[in-house]
């Protein structure tokens, strides 16, 4: 047996420090880790805990106190404070404006009403009316109703205002027109409640010898009535008449 060899490499199982050796490193990594963690743990609850005291130490409480809880405020010159003042003491009712009765007043028995029908009997002052025509004005103190003869102001509010329905045109004066001469009159005509010219009035003309040729073409026009409050109403419009020469 002194000759036979046992080969001990092969199919044996290893003991000692080839088998130790990872295993330390394996577990000391682990442990390290638990360490770690546990150290990061107690030193942010340490700092959690501090900053939780800093805001309690820099918080205000505010409390809630009734007016008639607090006192006289310091004196600024050393004086003695004056005593405080009981807001809650019974005040006294104010008079203004309490209503008072009064006693009624004393109307005489003889004293009567004018009914309608006696109101009805009392005739209006009439006067005659400017145009000496047969239009009147009923006069009621300082207050005076406008006839319908009466021209109407320069300016009235309109829902609809008059359209031309017939154009005539104006004559053109024989001496204007042999000396050449040329211009433009703007007339203003006033327009009854039918839409019929009543009066025409010269705003502006370039030429004297136009004035007249214009105001006859203008009472020759037609309107529809303006109308306001879903009625005719009399209104002022502003034709403007051109003469002007055609030449060949």
């Amino acid at each position: 047996m002194g000759n036979s060899k046992v080969n001990y490499a092969a199919g044996t199982t290893q003991y000692g420090a080839p088998l130790l050796k990872p295993l330390a490193q394996k577990y000391t990594s682990i442990g390290l880790a638990i360490a770690v963690a546990i150290h990061l743990a107690l030193v942010g609850t340490y700092w959690v805990s501090v900053l939780l005291g800093r805001a309690e130490e820099n918080s205000v409480p505010v409390v809630m106190l009734r007016y008639s809880e607090l006192g006289p405020p310091p004196s600024i010159t050393n004086q003695q404070a004056l005593p405080q003042v009981a807001v809650s003491a019974p005040m006294a009712k104010p008079t203004v404006g309490v209503p008072v009765p009064v006693p009624d007043a004393e109307v005489s028995p003889e004293q009567t009403i004018a009914s309608q029908q006696e109101l009805s009997r009392i005739a209006g002052p009439v006067t005659q009316g400017s145009g000496g025509g047969d239009s009147v004005g009923v006069s009621m103190g300082d207050f005076r109703v406008p006839a319908d003869d009466a021209p109407p102001p320069d300016f009235v509010p309109v829902e609809k205002e008059p359209q031309v329905v017939k154009e005539v045109k104006p004559t053109y004066p024989d001496i204007a027109m042999r000396a050449g001469i040329e211009g433009r009159v703007i007339v203003k005509i006033w327009v009854d409640k039918d839409g019929k010219p009543r009066k025409a009035i010269v705003l502006k003309s370039d030429a004297e010898i136009f004035n007249q040729p214009a105001i006859n073409a203008a009472m020759q026009y037609r309107f529809t009535p303006a109308i306001m409050n879903k009625g005719p109403i009399a209104v002022w419009v502003v034709i403007p008449f051109t003469f002007k020469l055609v030449h060949n």
